[in-house]
């Protein structure tokens, strides 16, 4: 036994016992797959920061708690009957070799490019129309995920709608939309500079054309070849890292931000930002 089923094993013994109706622990005997969801989402996450800090020992880490919540839902799925790791290792095995035919065939072929873009995307449309098969209204837009991020499941749902044809053929009109939302949400505003006051809620139609203008930015930037989810990322990165500045700045010389007026928040702003330059940052 090599040493990564030695300890892949080690870890599915520690599982069972974690679940152990008699001598398990009283937590994890409580959970069910409703109740760990939102921790695997968050282990997710949580390697994806590992992965932008560019930190090695915690991405070891990060993965490890995240391969433990597989182990976990295979575990409370073996307990009903359904499957265990097995089946979970085993499909998700077959699925690769299914889509890299280029690669597992008795003949491979190099591929990249849109070559291997359109054969990958082929696989999956057999799959979802094999999924899908003697459902009523089988759709494009099938098995798009609603507990995605809303700017990730917004940027699927294009692509999956740009791959039967409805979709821009450039950026340009793109943007052009994007403005045009942009419109429509001020139209809904009317005069007013604030929808609603301070702790109400603002109006449906209002919340509605901001979501359209969302929407739109994030068919935009799938145009330019941008993941709106990590663009949003850097700029709050970007963002967090200017306002600490100014925090910092406000230390050194006493100021209270509460009282600061709003030409002194730009002056500390624009401080943050020529430093911010000068570090190699935008």
């Amino acid at each position: 036994m090599s040493a990564a089923e030695a300890a892949l094993t080690a870890l599915l013994d520690v599982m069972a016992r974690l679940r152990d109706p008699q001598e398990g622990c009283r937590w994890d005997l409580a959970q069910d797959f409703k109740s760990i969801a939102p921790y695997t989402i968050e282990e997710a996450y949580e390697v994806a920061d590992a992965i932008e800090r560019a930190d090695a020992a915690s991405l070891r880490d990060e993965l490890g708690d995240l391969l433990f919540q597989v182990v976990f839902h295979a575990r409370m799925a073996q307990e009903r009957g359904w499957f265990d790791f097995a089946d979970i290792a085993a499909a998700i095995h077959d699925k690769l070799l299914r889509r890299h035919p280029h690669v597992f065939s008795a003949h491979p072929q190099p591929l990249d490019g849109p070559a291997l873009e359109a054969l990958w995307e082929e696989q999956k449309a057999r799959e979802r129309a094999a999924v899908a098969e003697g459902a009523p209204g089988p759709s494009a837009l099938a098995d798009v995920p609603l507990a995605l991020p809303a700017l990730t499941r917004a940027a699927k749902l294009g692509r999956r709608a740009a791959r039967v044809g409805f979709d821009w053929v450039e950026a340009t009109p793109v943007r052009s939309k994007v403005i045009e939302e942009l419109a429509e949400l001020d139209a809904a505003l009317g005069e007013r500079s604030s929808d609603a006051p301070a702790g109400e809620t603002p109006r449906a139609e209002v919340v509605e054309e901001f979501g359209d203008l969302l929407f739109a930015l994030v068919n935009w930037g799938r145009h330019l070849r941008i993941d709106p989810e990590a663009a949003l990322r850097a700029a709050n990165q970007k963002f967090e890292a200017r306002f600490r500045h100014m925090e910092a700045l406000a230390r050194t010389r006493n100021l209270n931000l509460r009282a600061l007026a709003a030409d002194a928040w730009e002056e500390l702003w624009r401080e943050a930002k020529e430093a911010a330059v000068r570090e190699g940052s935008s």
